[in-house]
């Protein structure tokens, strides 16, 4: 038979969609895969139901539906401070992974190098090999995850093409500050390169820091991707619908990439998640405050325990250190898969997110239920013992 791709060897699986399988299979409470366990707002769930009988339920026209595009213009214009264009500055994807996708093709060439922080979200390293493209690697520094100023520009020296940043940060929870993203933009104007943003925690913000969005900072609006999602905001993550906003000239290109990579995202989803899109900003300070109560949760029931992490700013992992756990020799991989056995608790270790080499840290979430996180927290009270 003819090989095939050779590109396939450079990435694993995803790790993090491996673990939620083994959870699945051995019973073990799921604080690896970043989903919710609670219901997304009643409103959308009844024009849901709706929607089922009514319709529609045929192809959507290929960038969105009219009513959900004028919709996110609305909501995202607002909180941004833009003006946007439902017609010429946003397409819907299927989920903020195809937006990125998208994105990345519709920017680069094969041979293109683009910046990414370490730790980064998995799927970016894979995304970067299939487009060919060659990650050129700036270290985020634990416990406060700065980086410094003088490694970025070298890495821009390098012939980046673009940058790819997660502002909040998954996994380390950072939240860029304003000095630090008009820095990453005042280099991307000296050098000549794209920003590509993933701002799906944009409101999962905790107390004392601010989002900012790159494409609204002096001479960025050109040059910038802002990639997104419904998941997280309305707590949503199987219905997948994603989207990218960007300037007419880029968000042309990136059409044509989705046109043919997805054809449209779900009808009747769109429909029914307008309503999301139209909330008040009420909705918005209550669902921070819920996160920053989970977050309070979880990270109090940790230090109780007595196991480290680092505390995020936006977000909702928690980066834990599992040295004191490790047997030598073992793993952070065939710790966690053992931990969810062992345990009943199932988390991510941290090679999945780190091009340094780390074996101790692992990567939790917080999005669940009171019930979930105490239960959670009372399985790891005894992680020594069980993982002895």
């Amino acid at each position: 038979m003819q090989e095939m791709s050779r590109k396939n060897r450079l990435f694993t699986d995803s790790v993090i969609r491996r673990m939620t399988r083994i959870a699945l299979d051995c019973g073990a409470i799921n604080l690896a895969q970043g989903f919710p366990d609670f219901d997304p707002p009643q409103a959308m769930l009844d024009r849901l139901k709706e929607v089922s009988q009514e319709g529609p339920h045929q192809y959507p026209i290929t960038m969105g539906a009219p009513n959900f595009r004028a919709a996110l213009a609305k909501k995202c214009g607002r909180f941004m401070g833009l003006d946007l264009d439902p017609n010429t500055n946003i397409v819907v994807t299927i989920g903020s992974t195809e937006a990125m996708v998208d994105t990345i093709f519709a920017l680069t060439n094969p041979g293109d190098k683009i910046i990414m922080f370490s730790p980064y979200f998995e799927n970016y390293h894979a995304q970067t090999i299939m487009a060919d493209c060659e990650p050129i690697f700036v270290p985020l520094v634990p416990p406060t995850f700065h980086f410094d100023p003088e490694v970025l520009e070298d890495a821009f020296r390098q012939g980046a093409k673009a940058i790819l940043i997660c502002n909040p940060s998954n996994p380390s929870g950072k939240v860029f500050t304003y000095d630090e993203l008009k820095l990453i933009a005042d280099l991307c104007i000296k050098y000549d390169v794209y920003a590509i943003m993933d701002e799906v925690y944009e409101h999962i913000i905790y107390e004392g820091h601010k989002h900012t969005y790159m494409s609204t900072l002096p001479g960025m609006w050109e040059r910038t991707v802002s990639c997104s999602s419904l998941s997280k905001t309305y707590s949503i993550t199987g219905w997948r619908l994603g989207y990218a906003i960007a300037c007419p000239e880029i968000m042309d290109r990136i059409k044509q990439y989705h046109d043919f990579n997805a054809v449209g995202s779900p009808s009747p989803l769109m429909e029914a998640a307008v309503v999301g899109l139209e909330m008040p900003d009420s909705y918005y300070e209550e669902f921070g405050a819920h996160y920053a109560h989970m977050k309070k949760l979880f990270t109090d029931g940790l230090k109780n325990i007595g196991i480290p992490f680092t505390d995020p700013q936006g977000a909702y992992f928690v980066l834990a250190n599992i040295g004191p756990y490790l047997k030598p020799g073992q793993t952070d991989v065939d710790f966690c898969e053992q931990m969810a056995h062992k345990v009943g608790v199932a988390c991510v270790p941290g090679t999945s997110f780190f091009r340094e080499d780390v074996r101790d840290i692992v990567r939790v979430h917080f999005a669940k239920k009171d019930e979930t996180l105490l239960e959670a927290l009372n399985r790891l009270s005894d992680i020594k013992s069980k993982m002895a």
